[in-house]
């Protein structure tokens, strides 16, 4: 699992009982998740297919920085399936968990699947950056 970027828990992230929205974790999931998969696979024609399993462990509260640790989970003939855990940075205490998320690669024109050309064993061998 590698811990790859962060946001700043802002008012407007707030539900009404002052702690993060779940609508707003999972928009931040899904984006996050989508540039994963796009920087491994080297392309931008990825579409959500399904998100799997979505377990909230613990809050988070305004001035919160929360941190996107993604890895891949399985890699299909067109498909990449990532799992997603968010957790506090300070506390790294476990925030949510998304599990299975499939992203499609498809072809930009005609929006059919298309090989991505990638196996799981290549995609675990790429080196990734992490912030510090």
């Amino acid at each position: 699992m590698h811990f790859l970027s962060r946001r700043l828990v802002m008012p407007n992230d707030l539900n009404f009982a002052g702690s993060l929205f779940g609508g707003r974790i999972l928009e931040w999931i899904d984006e996050e998740a989508y540039i994963f998969a796009a920087c491994q696979l080297d392309a931008k024609s990825l579409v959500t297919k399904h998100i799997g399993a979505i377990s909230f462990e613990t809050s988070a509260y305004q001035g919160d920085v929360v941190e996107f640790g993604l890895g891949v989970k399985a890699a299909g003939t067109s498909s990449l399936t990532v799992t997603c855990v968010v957790r506090n940075k300070q506390t790294k205490q476990t925030i949510c968990v998304a599990d299975d998320i499939v992203f499609v690669h498809i072809d930009a024109e005609t929006r059919k699947p298309l090989p991505h050309g990638r196996t799981k064993e290549e995609l675990d061998a790429i080196k990734i950056e992490t912030p510090t």
